[in-house]
């Protein structure tokens, strides 16, 4: 059964999001959201033209009340990020924008799932739950899903293996506190370190692994796109529309996405990324990964560094 989503902000993020949803047969009705009525008037317009190869689709520029029966909300409203601000830098403004789109689209759609995309995402996910107080379960934040994806990524051009034979993560805040859980990245099944051997042995002339280069190549990444074309949005896209996917499909995944912790890893009141099973009844729990104590202690200081910065604002 298609399903109707909503995404709130028609911004580059927004934008593309919406028209990604339309290639995909999972969608029939499609939502768009935004106080400049001009832009989200074109923007459906343009993408709704670009739907004729597909089963028909509804692309609708539309107010709060057309988001009524909503399976997913997306929010991607905010300030963006400038070249070098840092994603904390956007807290406050952003939260008051979050603040006053949860008292206006949870009424309408108090049944929805919602993936909340504006940065800083962990600080706004934290900061939706507690203005809509909707259950935990419905309020999802894209977190370390795209993080996660550039780690894939980096790590399959450098071993020369297909992304989906990588299994990999990145936990934490979606920012610069965040890590990745390397005693447990592996490529089907192979821990890294043996695997960079083996590919040797086959011939595979690769340079030396360092984890810690890959790391910051994640960290990077963002910045790196915003110096160059002034934002992010085509990976950040493809992440979430994947995520809706997992949302709506018959069974659960598991992924890395921004939720509220209770005690896992020793982390509370703070929502932040690491291994958690979704799907049609949204967050459905944690998978506790087996991490190292200076992993967990990585955990536990991107979470700390969450904190503080919730702290200082008016959520």
């Amino acid at each position: 059964m298609a399903s109707k989503i909503t995404v709130i902000g028609a911004g580059s993020v927004g934008a593309t999001i919406a028209y990604t949803l339309s290639q995909k047969t999972f969608v029939s009705e499609i939502v768009v959201i935004d106080i400049n009525k001009e832009k989200v008037d074109g923007e459906a317009m343009d993408i709704v033209q670009g739907t004729a190869f597909r089963d028909p689709v509804d692309v609708i520029s539309g107010d709060y009340e057309d988001a009524k029966d909503s399976d997913i909300v997306i929010i991607t409203s905010g300030i963006p990020r400038k070249a070098g601000q840092t994603r904390i830098e956007l807290a406050q403004t952003n939260v008051n924008i979050v603040k006053d789109i949860a008292s206006k689209i949870t009424p309408v759609a108090p049944k929805a799932l919602y993936i909340i995309v504006s940065n800083p995402v962990d600080v706004m996910t934290y900061a939706f739950l507690k203005a809509s107080g909707l259950p935990e379960n419905q309020v999802i934040g894209s977190g370390t899903l795209l993080d996660t994806i550039r780690l894939r990524y980096g790590l399959a051009e450098h071993l020369k293996v297909s992304q989906k034979n990588i299994h990999a993560y990145v936990f934490g805040e979606h920012g610069d506190s965040s890590f990745v859980p390397w005693s447990s990245a592996n490529v089907s099944g192979v821990p890294i370190e043996k695997f960079v051997k083996v590919a040797k042995d086959y011939g595979h002339d690769q340079a030396q692994f360092d984890e810690a280069a890959m790391e910051e190549y994640v960290h990077k990444s963002g910045g790196e796109i915003i110096k160059r074309k002034g934002a992010t949005f085509y990976g950040v896209a493809m992440s979430v529309v994947n995520l809706c996917g997992m949302l709506l499909s018959a069974y659960e995944s598991v992924t890395t996405v921004s939720s509220m912790m209770h005690g896992e890893y020793g982390v509370s009141d703070v929502c932040t990324s690491c291994l958690t099973l979704v799907g049609p009844e949204g967050v459905k729990g944690k998978i506790e990964l087996e991490m190292t104590e200076e992993e967990i202690e990585k955990f536990k200081k991107s979470a700390d560094a969450l904190k503080a910065v919730i702290a200082q604002l008016d959520i």
